[in-house]
């Protein structure tokens, strides 16, 4: 028995869009992950490459300061994401490399 022609025209349109998606690689469906939550803001550990998010109504915990004006990570592994895993900043405030 034939198969009807629904079927055979829904099967070509799935192989046609999987071989889009395949040849495309997915470059319209890339995911970002912020660094903080809405209505936090992200601090650095003052001489260490670690980080937290603060409510944005509150000063960083003792131990943490305030990204520098500019350079603040907004996205995990944007630019200031990735180059604060090699810095740090000191207790006077100044960008040093991490240790």
């Amino acid at each position: 028995m034939p198969k009807p022609r629904r079927f055979q025209t829904l099967a070509a349109a799935l192989v046609a869009a999987a071989a889009a998606v395949a040849l495309t690689g997915c470059s319209g469906w890339e995911y970002t992950e912020n660094i903080c939550n809405s209505g936090e803001y992200p601090v650095l550990q003052v001489n260490g490459t670690g980080s937290a998010c603060t409510p944005d109504d509150e000063e960083p915990a003792d131990g943490y300061a305030r990204y520098p004006e500019g350079k603040v990570p907004e996205q995990v592994d944007d630019k200031w994401d990735v180059y604060w895993r090699t810095h740090t900043l000191d207790e006077k405030g100044d960008i040093v490399p991490a240790s």
